[in-house]
């Protein structure tokens, strides 16, 4: 199966006023704070709307007759109402930052949790740079929208729909005109809007490109130095950067695309209503105050209109990580856990390959029917020439993939049929470069261990004791209190991989699986690693995947892996023969 993320296409509909729909499961569990703020944007927008009224009311009512009292009575209301309005707009916006901080926490932890989910393929198939990308900047997207944005975008929506009323209600002829450019913005608003979020679609998966280059040039920043390639390191940032920056101005000229549209139908409405305004006047069908009242209901109804083509622009941009968001959280691994009958009663195989086939996603088949048993308590090795398929094997021996078609059998069963803690629990697997996380010696050495998660220091300590593992780790600085940190030379590459072994060792698994494990260290080194090897159980079964011929010598089988097949090599003799000739031999 392809895991590829791929971006949602953008139309109008998934743009448009329909995807307001689409904001509901980000916001679940916040139905009070919701609750709360909408409340406040009806006392402000409420507030607001008063004002004209009032305003008009007063000119008609006591500026026309020179009472001045009433005056000053109606300005103390009025700047109590506003100062109720004011408050109120204040405790949306406290109320609702809270919900886009934990909306955010929310969902990072949500996207975090489903890539824990996926299996190795997904990662194969996505650059990690983007991922971040998609965990930090669209998460912070939705974050600025829904602290910022969204209330606004409401109660602009209120204010609107409570200007409209006021404005058909005072003069309904005059309404109607003064509300026609309002129908021609929402014609423009629909059209438009899939091109902006496919605009701002494409500034996000460049980010997200442009992380993914920062990442990939600083992981590989000794070997740049090493071959003297700064100059390559540049090019190909300037190049990602640039695409980024193009990206962007784009995004930016479609965001601000609908500020001259709303505020040229603002303008046109108030040439409108000033125009046949004083028509209405001449004639007797309307008042200075209620003129009045209609231009600043005007107000209330364009002004909140052009302020919504800022935040039209963001909801674009919400939108368009959302997509790149649902993307990852729409993911599903197609590795199940199955229910299986055992299949054999022999219970020196502990596993087993029938008829298996593999091939990567849009990649030839590596794996062509192979089948062959591993004995528990054997030690094995895989040989073979680069790109023969030696890893694949033991991936599928872990677990790492499932086969394209056949069966892998761990003890008797299909290995689908065991969870993921009972299959990692009963295979270890040691690389060739080891990876360490930041923290002590001692916390790396336990790192995953079920059996240690809330033990003491005492107990882990005992533990190594007991297990004859103590006396290896003396060669730290520190001891096992030697902190390390991810990407630091604080430990050598021989001391890394001794870690790596040492936690293997103490997790006693029943398959111990070694990829090279062995390969960028000198022979004093390897001797230690295989005393290490010494305190697993007798029952252990060993798989080694090597191109040193002394590490496999000692091997109770050698498989030759090669062109899609897994052949029993016989002697370490013969095995040198195949390898030397890249291919089976009768």
């Amino acid at each position: 199966m392809t895991y590829q993320l791929n971006n949602a296409k953008t139309d109008a509909k998934s743009a448009g006023f329909g995807a307001l729909k689409r904001l509901g499961p980000p916001l679940r569990g916040e139905g009070k704070s919701i609750a709360v703020a909408l409340i406040a944007i009806l006392l402000n927008a409420g507030a607001t709307l008063l004002g004209p009224i009032l305003i008009g009311y007063t000119v008609d009512t006591f500026i026309r007759h020179h009472d001045f009292h009433g005056v000053l009575v109606f300005a103390l209301i009025l700047l109590g109402i506003y100062a109720v309005g004011s408050l109120a707009n204040y405790i949306q916006i406290i109320v609702m930052g809270g919900v886009g901080r934990r909306m955010l926490y929310r969902l990072r932890n949500d996207i975090f949790n489903k890539l824990q989910e996926l299996p190795v393929a997904f990662f194969n198939q996505n650059k990690a740079g983007d991922l971040i990308s998609r965990i930090n900047n669209d998460t912070d997207r939705l974050n600025q929208f829904f602290a910022q944005a969204l209330m606004q975008f409401i109660g602009s929506l209120f204010l609107m729909l409570g200007a409209c009323i006021f404005l058909l209600t005072l003069n309904i002829k005059l309404g109607v005109a003064t509300l026609l450019p309002a129908v021609g913005v929402f014609i423009a608003t629909q059209l438009i809007s899939g091109w902006v979020k496919r605009k701002n679609l494409e500034s996000l998966q460049t980010l997200g490109g442009m992380t993914s280059e920062i990442q990939e040039s600083l992981n590989n920043f000794k070997v740049i130095v090493a071959f003297n390639r700064l100059d390559y390191f540049k090019k190909k940032f300037d190049e990602t950067n640039q695409a980024n920056f193009s990206a962007s101005v784009r995004a930016g000229y479609a965001n601000n695309v609908f500020i001259p549209i709303y505020g040229l139908a603002s303008n046109l409405a108030q040439v409108i209503v000033i125009g046949y305004g004083i028509m209405l006047i001449t004639g007797g069908q309307l008042t200075v105050g209620l003129l009045i009242g209609f231009l600043l209901y005007v107000n209330n109804f364009y002004q909140p209109l052009r302020q919504l083509a800022a935040v039209w622009a963001s909801f674009q941009q919400a939108l368009a990580a959302l997509d790149r968001i649902s993307d990852v959280m729409n993911m599903h691994s197609e590795m199940k856990t199955i229910r299986a009958k055992k299949t054999t009663t022999d219970t020196e195989v502990k596993l087993e390959f029938h008829n298996v086939h593999f091939s990567y996603p849009e990649g030839k088949e590596v794996l062509k029917g192979i089948s062959f048993k591993l004995l528990a308590g054997k030690t094995y090795a895989l040989v073979g020439p680069t790109g023969g398929g030696k890893t694949t094997t033991a991936s599928l021996m872990a677990r790492l993939y499932d086969p394209t078609e056949g069966t892998v059998l761990f003890d008797g069963l299909d290995f689908r049929s065991y969870p993921a803690n009972v299959r990692t629990k009963r295979i270890g697997f040691i690389l060739q470069e080891p990876f360490l996380f930041t923290g002590s010696v001692l916390d790396n050495l336990f790192y995953g261990n079920d059996e240690f998660v809330n033990a003491s220091k005492e107990k882990k300590l005992a533990e190594l004791e007991q297990s004859g593992l103590s006396d290896l780790l003396k060669n730290f600085e520190n001891g096992l209190d030697t902190v390390i940190t991810t990407g630091s030379d604080t430990i050598s590459l021989g001391q890394r991989q001794l870690i790596a072994f040492v936690r293997a060792v103490l997790r006693k698994p029943e398959v111990l699986i070694l990829d090279e494990a062995t390969a960028n260290i000198d022979t004093v080194t390897e001797q230690l690693l295989e005393a290490v090897l010494e305190k697993l159980p007798a029952s252990t079964t060993k798989v080694v995947i090597a191109h040193r011929l002394n590490t496999i010598a000692n091997a109770d089988e050698i498989f030759f892996v090669n062109d899609g097949a897994v052949t029993a090599a016989g002697s370490l003799d013969h095995a040198v023969e195949m390898l030397m000739k890249g291919k089976r031999t009768s």
